[in-house]
């Protein structure tokens, strides 16, 4: 018996000349770029959540998941300019 087999156009795939696996760290000038304009379109969730990224080196899977008490426990939050002096011998 003979089969006859169709042949389906190839498509290209939607990823084909894209970087895939990992990709390089931000450059520190990145960085701060990145913060700035977070600053000058005044985003704070957005300011805060890169901080808390950038800070941690969370992937940003892990930071979809990220909520409120797992940062800031029982609501209560302290500036870092507010931290009382280290008092004593070091």
């Amino acid at each position: 018996m003979l089969f006859i087999r169709k042949t389906e156009s190839l498509r290209a795939p939607w990823n084909k000349g894209r970087i895939i696996g990992q990709k390089p760290p931000l450059k520190p000038k990145h960085v701060w770029a990145i913060r700035t304009r977070l600053q000058i379109d005044e985003k704070w969730r957005d300011l805060a959540l890169f901080n808390v990224g950038i800070d941690s080196k969370l992937r940003g899977c892990d930071l979809v998941m990220l909520r409120l008490e797992d940062i800031v426990p029982q609501g209560l939050s302290i500036d870092r300019a507010d931290l009382p002096p280290l008092t004593g011998p070091v």
